[in-house]
């Protein structure tokens, strides 16, 4: 296996969902496992675009990305490139559902080996992004 797919549902329409994706403020907020925090260096929420950010893990490491926004169709879909390894494509699909916006994310590493390497680590971790993006999709929506 070398691509690892999640849902969510988010009680939000599709806009306010992209929202917290493509606001590069709040995409800092939300990016990345429980417990890790973001520094951006670049993020050019453009198709062709680069983001480059370093994760502050809770352990106290730094993990640096890179990364280039390979393909935006506001407000429905993202393809993020992961230059730096693990080599991997991510795309996040945003449809409209009965609760709000289906999530669809799916993780596709380059190499089958290190997928099965880390997809202990993978596996929760996006479902903590999705955790975290549900969070900062409804502390918005709270706040307005």
């Amino acid at each position: 296996m070398t691509t690892f797919n999640t849902s969510r549902e988010i009680p939000a329409g599709v806009e306010q969902v992209f929202a917290a994706i493509s606001d590069p403020e709040r995409l800092a907020l939300w990016w990345g496992p429980a417990g890790f925090t973001n520094t951006f260096i670049a993020c050019e929420f453009r198709t062709g675009g680069r983001w480059s950010f370093i994760m502050h893990g809770p352990d106290g490491k730094n993990y640096p990305n890179e990364n280039v926004f390979t393909d935006i169709q506001a407000p429905v879909k993202l393809v993020v490139q992961h230059a730096s390894e693990p080599h991997f494509l991510l795309t996040i699909n945003l449809a409209p559902s009965a609760a709000g916006t289906l999530v669809s994310w799916s993780q596709a590493f380059d190499d089958p080996d290190v997928a099965r390497h880390i997809e202990h680590i993978v596996v929760p971790a996006n479902e903590q992004n999705l955790d975290r993006l549900s969070a900062e999709v409804m502390r918005k929506l709270a706040s307005d």
